[in-house]
């Protein structure tokens, strides 16, 4: 790691008196902030800091140490660099962690074109359901669809993530379909099983007009930690699954699934690009993610509204695909 940031991190912590103040002088993560910290102690060989729940203060390793990084920081702030040509050229490796279903659908084509702008950067696209930790596995950029953002990342805004209920017209045309969200409770439901609960959540209209938000526990014999296998088993009929609209979208129109409770929106998620630190940022991660954030803001180029073709009855009758609702797991479908 860079011994010049480790030095400012190290300065800061002890100038805002603990790691979170100096996570938010520095616009880092607070576990960036500790891996500094940590990467400190071992270069000094001794520990640098006590700490407490309010507070940090010096060892006295710390103390010698911190005039040390003082001196270093002030010859460094003394010293004028000419920049050198095509520094802020785009060039270099990064790591994005995306879900499998994301990056199938959407970030494909959209890192294609960014690669064809920008032909020095190399992109290794880490795919996989699981949260991942961007310090120590060291990863660029994290794109996740939710809305429960680790308060010590630095999350960047993309877009909205419309979802929709649907199953395939064979299960519809076997089991009936829920005509309120409280119904699905009774239903086999295909559940996420990141989580370890499945509360689907919708909004509707009461009756006086207003809108309102439904949660609902849903369960069933079927679960999967990857949104891509549930929806090839909604549509083989195992069950009704809440899936992103980018990636059911097409399926609907192909009258393949058919989408469910048309009064009652699912709660939209949020898609976020997840990153460690603002500070020294490379000019490859900065147009990464101001290109991504371009990409998403038009939706025409990554999800769509289907035709809702009504539920049709399939060619032959077909026996009931999913047993009686057993445990599921799972909670938002999109991460």
């Amino acid at each position: 790691m860079d011994r010049l940031t480790a030095a400012e991190v190290f300065a800061t912590i002890v100038m805002r008196g603990s790691l979170t103040g100096a996570a938010e002088a520095l616009e880092m993560s607070r576990p960036m902030v500790s891996r500094y910290l940590a990467e400190m102690e071992s270069w000094a060989g001794a520990r640098l800091l006590h700490r407490t729940t309010r507070r940090v203060s010096l060892t006295p390793a710390g103390e010698e140490t911190l005039t040390r990084c003082q001196r270093m920081l002030e010859a460094a702030s003394d010293m004028a660099v000419a920049p050198a040509s095509g520094e802020d050229v785009p060039a270099g490796l990064l790591r994005i962690a995306c879900s499998q279903s994301l990056a199938e659908v959407v970030l494909a084509a959209a890192v294609a074109a960014y690669l064809q702008r920008h032909p020095k950067v190399a992109i290794d696209l880490q795919i996989g359901a699981r949260a991942v930790n961007l310090v120590e596995e060291r990863i660029d950029l994290a794109i996740r669809i939710t809305n429960d953002i680790d308060p010590n990342l630095i999350a960047r805004p993309f877009a909205q993530c419309a979802s929709v209920v649907c199953a395939s017209p064979g299960w519809v045309a076997a089991h009936g379909a829920p005509h309120t969200p409280q119904e699905l409770a009774i239903h086999n439901c295909l559940t996420y099983s990141y989580f370890g609960k499945s509360l689907w959540e919708f909004e509707q209209k009461n009756t006086d007009g207003r809108h309102e938000r439904i949660a609902v526990p849903v369960s069933g014999n079927l679960s999967a930690n990857e949104t891509q296998v549930l929806l090839a088993a909604a549509v083989e009929g195992a069950g009704i699954a809440l899936q992103p609209l980018y990636a059911a979208a097409p399926l609907i129109a192909q009258g393949r699934l058919v989408p469910l409770l048309p009064d009652c929106v699912p709660q939209a998620l949020g898609v976020h690009g997840i990153y460690a630190s603002r500070r020294q940022m490379s000019a490859a991660l900065r147009t990464l993610i101001d290109f991504l954030a371009g990409w998403f803001a038009d939706p025409s180029r990554w999800t769509q509204h289907p035709a809702q073709p009504r539920p049709r009855p399939p060619a032959a009758p077909a026996a009931a695909a999913a047993g009686s609702p057993g445990p599921g797991a799972g909670g938002s479908p999109h991460a």
